[in-house]
């Protein structure tokens, strides 16, 4: 099953100068992307907080951000702002749709998700090449019961890159030189001081959640509900607290877990 993921819009940046320009802003290392080899990344703020996140891919010289279609143009705009007198081009591309096969399908022209494996393939291709079925929810549904947050589970200028589990999914470079944010990041990184961390909980009587509401354990705030999605969502929970459950949200008991990809 190939699902089109019509909540996700593509950017194209080219020019001579278009991967000189993207490796002095974004998280990850752009120049380990080549045909067939994506990765994941994030634009920070000068403090280390996400402002978007996105996986970027390239095709035919040009490189391609898939990122949160609602996102699109404030990231743009933001491209924009750095750009100053760099040989780039930045422009949305419309034509081209991104599409996952989560089942082992293969795609034309796909590169498997630079997350995690159990995220499968991903493309982005013309809507006349790919044989898919409308599919972001189904997609959704599926990266919440493996406890992948995304850039609506982060908000903007919120979270920090380590608190929010980026270098967990292979989003951080932590060798590759300068980018927005890097010396904070590369601080909490070698330092140990991310202590807490965006993990997915669930009400155990299936109501729905709030977002911003304290998640609490033994009558103490532990944590803050980040994103909701009705019974489940995304909290921000203090690692050294995660023994301390049960955990409430509203007096109502939730379920906080930490998948199998977190680090111990």
């Amino acid at each position: 099953m190939v699902l089109a993921l019509t909540d996700r819009a593509v950017i194209a940046v080219s020019g001579p100068e278009a991967r000189a320009f993207l490796q002095g802003l974004i998280t990850n290392d752009v120049e380990k992307v080549a045909p067939g080899r994506a990765l994941y990344a994030a634009l920070l703020t000068p403090q280390g907080k996400i402002l978007f996140d996105f996986l970027v891919s390239e095709s035919d010289g040009t490189l391609l951000l898939d990122c949160r279609r609602e996102a699109r143009e404030a990231l743009m705009t933001r491209l924009s702002l750095y750009k100053l007198r760099a040989k780039v081009e930045i422009k949305a591309r419309d034509d081209l749709g991104v599409f996952a096969a989560l089942d082992g399908e293969s795609l034309p022209d796909g590169f498997a998700d630079p997350r995690l494996p159990a995220l499968g393939m991903r493309a982005i291709a013309t809507e006349d090449t790919v044989a898919a079925q409308s599919g972001a929810e189904t997609y959704q549904a599926f990266r919440l019961g493996i406890g992948v947050p995304e850039g609506c589970d982060f908000g903007s200028d919120k979270m920090f890159a380590l608190d929010a589990g980026l270098d967990e999914l292979h989003g951080v470079s932590f060798d590759k030189g300068c980018y927005v944010g890097q010396e904070l990041t590369a601080r909490m990184k070698h330092r140990g001081t991310a202590r807490k961390r965006l993990l997915p909980l669930t009400t155990s009587d299936a109501t729905p959640l709030a977002p911003g509401k304290p998640v609490t354990a033994d009558a103490q705030e532990i944590g803050t509900v980040a994103s909701v999605y009705g019974s489940r969502g995304f909290a921000t929970i203090r690692l050294d607290r995660l023994a301390k459950a049960p955990f409430e949200v509203e007096g109502r008991e939730v379920k906080v877990s930490k998948p199998s990809w977190h680090s111990p």
